[in-house]
């Protein structure tokens, strides 16, 4: 078809000196089609042509009833106008329909067509102009009309339909022809051989041509962004803590950190809880093959001969930790239940990671330095700014001698790598950190301060039944990944970052990211 097309457009510019509408001349034949045509020909310099886009205006079946009968406020004043004495309110749907009867009353009344008396409906003036009969036929005929304000009234009353129409104007070219002589695209045997390249038309090379684009993957922007991260936290001598276990029990994501079995969070509106099974084991060693980084690798074996733990020990120091108090700490007073503590749960927070480090780090303590970047789970409400998973950025430092103002220190080189300078903090409240701190900063996009992030020194009431030393004190910290992504490529909404409705394209497009830059 582009073929045949291209010898009608040659065609059709031979009978006239100046241009042609595609519209006009082939109204019949596609976008693609004509566009296929043009561009060959275009490129050849056979023909010129521009595209020219414009909305046309598309009657509905009610507003092609309106222009060939008359709007239905003309209609009601017409059955008005011929009943002399006055046309009862209940007789006025059998003569002009119940449709006309219920839209055209009103508007016969707000023109001051009609008027009321007592049951009966009186014509108030003896011509009118229908309006809107009119502007539906200049309509019909242009396809527009030359007032904005009557199409988007019209749009309001769903009588037009607006549609975007495409058309080119063409003329001729510098190398215009009737005739339309076909290029060879390729230099043949044959045609060395007979002679035949000397008179044959050789298509010419475009070399402003753009490439075909290459399937690749392409890293999706959290990618990009933990990635930084990492490098920051390995410039800072932390270690990547093993992130694998999507399902935690109550007690590795609750119960050890000092989080009361009464807490709002470990409601079923705030946690996701397993069914099957519906509990798991207490405490054990598990074996080391099994642990595994974020990024699939396996972490450092422990070296042999390392001290084994005594989980009973740790189990029951917990128990009584909150039900009757122990190390300086009287607890929370309530009975500590076991069922509740084996529940298995999506972890809400990689804090529940942290603990299981620090429980093993409790077997040679020492000063450390721990990270993790991966996936939790919360039951939220999904909108612009909450998902129902979403991923994690944590900090854990141990060390002898650890004060708040370090703490507070550390944050601003942390985050001053991240090219977030000028902190503020705020005092918070965590069951697990004391003193707690909120990190604020200043977003110059938005204007103000925004949380960055939580802070704080774990409790003795955690980290004491782990077997950690008493002057052992343990930095803690964390900050979504989203947030910061969502920053650094101007998203809005989360779900539009992370989940269905990711568009592919921006994936792939999206450029490489430095969270010291802006």
């Amino acid at each position: 078809m582009p073929s045949d097309l291209t010898l009608q457009v040659l065609d059709a510019l031979s009978h006239v000196d100046g241009s042609i509408l595609s519209s006009d001349a082939f109204p019949s034949v596609d976008f693609t089609t004509i566009k296929s045509a043009l561009d060959r020909l275009g490129s050849r310099e056979m023909i010129i042509y521009r595209q020219i886009d414009r909305d046309e205006a598309n009657l509905t079946p009610e507003a092609e009833g309106i222009a060939a009968e008359g709007s239905h406020e003309a209609k009601v004043f017409e059955a008005v106008r011929q009943a002399v004495q006055g046309l009862k309110i209940a007789d006025l749907p059998g003569i002009v329909g119940k449709e006309s009867a219920k839209v055209g009353q009103g508007k016969a009344f707000k023109e001051g067509w009609i008027k009321k008396d007592k049951d009966l409906l009186r014509a108030a003036t003896d011509d009118i102009q229908d309006a809107s009969r009119e502007q539906l036929q200049i309509i019909q005929h242009t396809r527009t009309h030359p007032d904005p304000k009557v199409l988007q009234d019209l749009r309001k009353r769903k009588l037009i339909t607006m549609q975007k129409v495409i058309t080119f104007e063409i003329k001729k070219g510098p190398n215009y022809a009737a005739e339309f002589v076909k290029e060879e695209t390729d230099l043949t045997a044959d045609m060395l051989a007979t002679g035949a390249w000397k008179t044959v038309k050789l298509k010419p090379y475009n070399f402003k041509a753009m490439g075909a684009p290459t399937p690749s993957g392409a890293l999706h922007p959290l990618n990009k962004v933990r990635h930084e991260f990492r490098q920051i936290f390995f410039e800072m001598g932390f270690e990547e803590m093993p992130t694998n276990r999507y399902v935690e029990t109550g007690f590795w994501n609750f119960d050890a950190l000092f989080v009361p079995q009464q807490h709002p969070a470990r409601d079923l509106q705030d946690t996701f809880y397993i069914s099957d099974p519906p509990k798991a084991d207490r405490p054990r060693a598990d074996p080391s093959k099994t642990e595994q980084l974020a990024d699939g690798s396996i972490p450092t074996p422990e070296p042999q001969g390392a001290p084994q733990q005594d989980y009973d020990s740790y189990w029951n120091s917990v128990k009584e930790v909150h039900s009757r108090g122990k190390y300086g700490s009287i607890g929370y007073r309530y009975p500590f239940r076991d069922d509740e503590a084996l529940k298995l749960v999506l972890r809400t927070h990689t804090t529940a990671v942290s603990t299981y480090m620090l429980h093993k780090l409790a077997a040679d303590p020492r000063p450390a330095r721990y990270f993790s970047i991966d996936r939790v789970f919360r039951n939220e409400t999904v909108d612009a700014t909450h998902l129902a998973e979403f991923h994690q950025v944590e900090g854990v430092i141990a060390d002898f001698g650890l004060t708040l103002g370090g703490l507070i220190g550390f944050m601003e080189v942390f985050f001053a790598k991240m090219g977030i300078r000028g902190l503020r903090f705020k005092p918070a409240y965590n069951p697990y950190t004391e003193p707690s701190m909120e990190i604020f900063g200043f977003h110059g996009g938005l204007g103000k301060w925004v949380e960055i992030g939580n802070s704080g020194m774990f409790r003795p009431e955690m980290l004491e039944p782990m077997g950690l030393p008493r002057d052992m004190r343990v930095y803690g910290w964390g900050l979504s990944l989203e947030r910061p992504t969502m920053i650094k490529y101007g998203v809005k909404n989360i779900r539009e970052l992370l989940g269905h409705k990711v568009d592919l394209n921006f994936i792939e497009s999206n450029p490489a990211v430095r969270l010291e830059k802006d």
